[in-house]
């Protein structure tokens, strides 16, 4: 085959030529490692499942009612602020583990105290002072001193304090205004005091345990920065 160039000078072109593939062409990708895929699908789990916490959490503040007061607003407010505070200073402070116990503290936490506003709305114990149901134990309690606790137990008191104050504000206000009785945000908050310390450990833990062995016994002290 011939061809003709932009000099007007002729160049023949073999059939080789033709079979050559250009230069530049893009290769295949290459095929991800199952370790990576794994890796991958557990780190998009856990951001969907941290984003419907965080829906979750905004939902009471998004939703509430202007004719409640000024009071009620702020107990929905702070039921979301507070949790979401430690789900920021994990994540600023690039403290995965964190991240993680987060997670898993609030939605142990969620479950259960759902699960306890189900199983006693039919009895006495779900009646509001105002006449409502879906009392006991108390959901804005129990969420606001879950993510105290995970400031406290995490953080240290220098974060949990001001997480606790709020927390207490917010029981206080919810009695003060017939949402709840004592016994609703006291249970609540007991609950999710409980869970945070069965789910979160300080960010610089410290563990002793005995390490036996066949001629040996010992103890073992380890340190997590």
């Amino acid at each position: 085959m011939h061809g003709v160039s932009e000099d007007g000078y002729h160049s023949r072109i073999t059939p080789q030529a033709l079979m050559t593939p250009p230069t530049g062409v893009l290769k295949a990708p290459k095929a991800l490692d199952p370790e990576e895929i794994l890796s991958m699908s557990i780190f998009m789990t856990r951001n969907m499942l941290v984003c419907l916490m965080i829906a979750a959490l905004c939902l009471p503040a998004a939703t509430a009612m202007a004719g409640n007061g000024p009071d009620i607003l702020a107990t929905d407010i702070l039921t979301a602020v507070v949790p979401l505070t430690g789900l920021a200073v994990a994540y600023f402070t690039d403290d995965t583990e964190g991240e993680k116990q987060w997670l898993r503290n609030i939605g142990v936490n969620q479950v259960l105290t759902s699960a306890l506003r189900l199983g006693f709305n039919e009895t006495s114990l779900g009646a509001r002072p105002n006449g409502g149901g879906w009392g006991f134990p108390s959901g804005h309690v129990a969420t606001v001193m879950s993510g105290a606790t995970f400031l406290g137990q995490r953080y240290g008191w220098k974060w949990g304090a001001p997480a606790y104050l709020a927390a207490a504000s917010v029981a206080v206000i919810r009695v003060n205004e017939d949402k709840h009785h004592w016994r609703d945000v006291i249970a609540a908050g007991a609950l999710a005091y409980g869970v945070a310390l069965l789910t979160v450990t300080p960010e610089n833990a410290t563990y002793l345990a005995p390490v036996i062995g066949p001629d040996f016994l010992g103890l073992r002290w380890q340190r997590s920065f």
